[in-house]
């Protein structure tokens, strides 16, 4: 037995080792953290419980027979991040680059199919070279099998992905159908073609940073939602991230006890909105003064800037936020803005995370560079999100709710269950001015008799009552009390049942 067990110990301290020390401090070197360095910082203390430690790869070809590491370059297993289960691989840059055979692939497919039956997230830590060549399509089909389960677990459990170093070619698909990507600056990068091909076949010179970094992910492409400064921050922040997510879609989202009081007031929400309707205010603090402890996990926060996107909670539950931005384009929305609004929607009403929207929004941007691009469809696709979302949803509409943006988000007529207005709310198909000037074009010129038409549009329509003598506004409430009103609306809808009709699945207009 005392010799079984040394050859066990042999074999673990083997796996432990991955490369060895030599890569090891390559990977240090580089300013990276090890794959199981990564695991033992995420995780609780002591709660990782590792599978498949002993794996190896099966290629014979090109002389790897003779070089197999225990592990085959990979870490899976399971944990607590926070007293809550999680399902995890790490990818081991020092075996083989990291890169992708057939039973490295099987593992992480192990781990994904076991989440699928428990309900817990899955969190993947990439740091891969990509497929491995000496294995031709074996490592192929095990990208696909993993592609698959990545399908299979949309919207069924969270998928989260951390590039913590290269990720190109087809090893890119998997962190895209995960529900959020994080990454890590100046040392991941995520693309389809590396630079080298990009310059060959394109004839552009571009760094592997400036083609798939961190930062050109976060604000040009949108494809990352995060961009942490190291290793270390990144992990630290998916551990406060993933106490905002249930488990799975079969649970309510988490509770945590606040002693921020659920009637606290705040009276500089007052003024918040400023008297002249064309000078802007940042969104963002009306969200932070009403959320509790002002503990807000912004989603893409430098990508589509004219909405904000993210998580907080009111009276210790978890809820999304959508607000537009009127710092940003005028709160406008625009292609990038509606994809990125529409996909954190469907996110929190696939995991029944109610929905507040903060509505300031003037309407669509216009200009041939958005028709161009697709902006009828691409805009449908938020109202597609708000409309077929069955969780709780909240509107607020603080300033402006013009034209079609009005229908979109959120309204009454989304099936909104909750819809306020403060009293500086402007309802109306456009605002005042332009109105004026297409229903009596014939005014033009008569610059006072124009200035009459647009106050007497303004006293009209440019206000929340007409919205709210039609039942299309349940109330205007005071910006000051905002928060209790918040949460006393979503304490009533917390047992909201509403189904849509039966389908395969929908049609979404990609």
């Amino acid at each position: 037995m005392q010799q079984i067990l040394a050859k066990l110990e042999a074999m673990r301290g083997a796996a432990r080792l991955g490369g060895g020390e030599r890569r090891i401090e390559g990977q240090h070197a580089k300013g990276k953290l090890t794959a199981r360095e990564r695991i033992e910082l995420l995780l609780d203390r002591n709660s990782f419980e590792e599978w498949d430690m002993f794996v190896e790869h099966r290629c014979a070809d090109f002389g790897m027979g003779e070089q197999k590491v225990p592990g085959d370059g990979v870490v899976i297993g399971h944990g607590t991040v926070n007293g809550r289960l999680v399902f995890i691989f790490s990818q081991d840059f020092t075996v083989f680059g990291g890169s992708l055979s057939e039973a490295h692939a099987e593992k992480i497919c192990k781990i994904m199919d076991q989440a699928l039956r428990v309900g817990a997230p899955v969190i993947g830590l990439n740091d891969s070279g990509g497929a491995r060549i000496q294995e031709g399509v074996a490592s192929l089909g095990g990208y696909a099998e993993v592609f698959q389960r990545n399908v299979l677990a949309s919207g069924v459990v969270p998928q989260i992905s951390l590039i913590m170093g290269p990720c190109a070619g087809g090893a890119v698909y998997s962190p895209a159908m995960t529900d959020f990507i994080f990454m890590v600056k100046d040392s991941s990068y995520m693309f389809v073609t590396g630079p080298d091909v990009v310059k060959t076949v394109t004839h552009e010179i571009v760094t592997a940073e400036e083609l798939g970094g961190a930062v050109s992910h976060t604000t040009r492409s949108g494809v990352a939602d995060l961009a942490c400064e190291n290793d270390v921050e990144a992990l630290l922040q998916l551990r406060r991230f993933i106490d905002f997510l249930p488990s799975s879609n079969r649970e309510k989202p988490p509770v945590r006890p606040t002693a921020d009081p659920v009637d606290r007031i705040e009276p500089s929400l007052d003024t918040l909105v400023p008297v002249n309707p064309n000078k802007p205010y940042d969104m963002k603090e009306l969200i932070l003064k009403v959320i509790d402890e002002g503990d807000f996990f912004e989603i893409q926060s430098d990508y589509a800037r004219n909405i904000i996107v993210g998580f907080g909670r009111m009276n210790g539950t978890t809820v999304g936020f959508v607000a537009n931005q009127p710092m940003v384009l005028a709160g406008c929305l625009d292609i990038q803005s509606a994809i990125k609004a529409a996909r954190f929607v469907r996110f929190c009403d696939a995991f029944n995370i109610p929905i507040v929207t903060f509505v300031d929004v003037p309407g669509f941007l216009p200009g041939t560079a958005q028709e161009y691009g697709g902006i009828i469809k691409h805009g449908a696709k938020l109202l597609f999100a708000y409309g077929e979302a069955t969780v709780p949803k909240v509107t607020v509409i603080t300033r402006k709710a013009y034209g079609g943006a009005y229908d979109v988000m959120a309204s009454k007529h989304l099936r909104g269950d909750v819809n306020y207005a403060w009293p500086s709310a402007e309802i109306a198909v456009m605002g005042p001015k332009g109105a004026v000037e297409i229903i009596f074009r014939g005014d033009i010129g008569d610059p006072a008799k124009i200035e009459a038409r647009t106050e007497e549009y303004r006293q009209k329509f440019a206000n929340p009552f007409v919205a709210g003598s039609r039942g299309y506004i349940d109330d205007v409430i005071l910006p000051q009390g905002t928060r209790r009103r918040l949460c006393r609306a979503l304490a009533m809808l917390k047992n909201k049942q509403l189904e849509n009709p039966w389908k395969k699945h929908d049609n979404i207009p990609l």
